[in-house]
């Protein structure tokens, strides 16, 4: 193929030049205005939370969700180790201590039996952990019942890291509204964008207040500059929510287009002996297949990477797990080997939802010819 095919670029629908055409008419070329107010009240109404702060990134949310909790230096918060490094770096800006626990097999997310054995540990060594970042990885939401189960017998909040999963629902809900504080991300490969840019979402509006407080620069109302707490940049431009409200209009289109890029792959490999997919595992989950992943058998890896990419074709590997990060190497780690495994065998495939029909054949076509 001439053309590159991404594995998930930015897909605009052309409803967001009316937003972002009004906030120029009306000179509102700042941080926060009435397109960031009104993309917080889309995400409410989408997720049926009760209150949302749009911020700067998915990052900044998680940064502001673990300071609306109270962590503080040398406190343990519990994170899967299977993820981006977003969702762990935002505990080392508090001087916290990271502890990573492993996958399931089912959802490639938390494992409920390891996070158990976790908490009791960290518990049995003087160190009850403050909080548990539980991410919906691929948009796959987590298994939901078993983990928050677990959270309120041993009374520990839950932020869940919905940066990849917003249109994903476990029991016809909304990922990201399960948990005390729920974030998501609109950087320019999600699901829809605001080219960079995120949110936090809570059913305790306190804490969505308070994160607007802290993101900008924890002013005080003063007629002069006032602060007595330490601050931070993270507001959201009135312009990149103009772009999110746009994006907000077509969501449930997107993540039909994803959703049919996935059983494209998977009808098209249903019987391959090498390759497998992450599928839901029953009608509980309902995931938005950010990113359609696959497992394949007894196959050199990065080979094929390269291979796909010499035909102009964007292939990933899956996440590098924490607890093998250099950085986060000396921190502490339950660990069963699946995500290690995963890492070795898996990859992402295009799934931008502005591939062309044309455009999947001929991934399909390369992959079969690789394997």
């Amino acid at each position: 193929m001439k053309n590159k095919i991404w594995l998930s670029s930015p897909h605009m629908s052309g409803n967001e030049t009316k937003y972002i055409d009004l906030a120029f008419k009306h000179n509102h070329v700042f941080p926060l205005g009435p397109n960031v107010e009104g993309l917080e009240s889309d995400i409410i109404d989408f997720t049926g939370s009760k209150a949302c702060t749009c911020l700067s990134s998915g990052t900044s949310a998680i940064h502001l969700a673990l300071i609306m909790l109270g962590i503080k230096e040398g406190d343990e918060v519990i994170c899967s180790s299977f993820t981006f490094s977003a969702s762990a770096n935002p505990i080392l800006y508090l001087k916290a201590i990271p502890v990573f626990v492993d996958s399931e097999k089912e959802t490639w997310n938390m494992s409920p039996e390891l996070l158990e054995i976790a908490i009791k540990d960290r518990i049995k060594n003087g160190k009850k952990p403050k909080a548990i970042i539980l991410v919906h990885l691929y948009g796959m939401p987590a298994d939901l019942d078993k983990i928050i189960d677990l959270a309120k017998r041993f009374d520990i909040p839950i932020i869940e890291d919905a940066a990849e999963a917003l249109g994903s629902k476990y029991v016809g809900k909304c990922l990201g509204t399960f948990g005390d504080i729920g974030i998501f991300s609109f950087n320019g490969n999600k699901i829809i964008t605001t080219s960079g840019g995120g949110a936090l979402v809570s059913n305790n509006k306190e804490y969505c207040e308070r994160a607007l407080y802290l993101s900008t620069q924890a002013r005080q109302s003063f007629p002069y500059y006032h602060h007595v707490d330490v601050g931070y940049n993270y507001r959201m431009s009135n312009i990149s929510a103009g772009i999110g409200r746009g994006q907000m209009e077509v969501l449930e289109n997107r993540v039909n287009k994803r959703r049919a890029i996935h059983k494209f792959y998977f009808d098209h490999f249903a019987d391959s002996p090498t390759i497998s997919f992450l599928q839901e595992p029953n009608d509980k989950f309902y995931s938005n297949f950010w990113l359609t992943t696959i497992i394949i058998e007894n196959k050199d890896i990065e080979k094929i990477r390269i291979q796909l990419e010499e035909k102009n074709i964007e292939s990933r590997y899956l996440w590098k797990p924490m607890h093998l990060q250099p950085v986060f190497k000396d921190f502490p780690s339950y660990q069963n080997g699946v995500s290690e495994s995963l890492f070795k065998r898996g990859l992402c495939l295009p799934s931008s939802s502005n591939i062309t029909d044309d455009e999947l054949n001929c991934v399909v076509e390369e992959l079969k010819n690789l394997i």
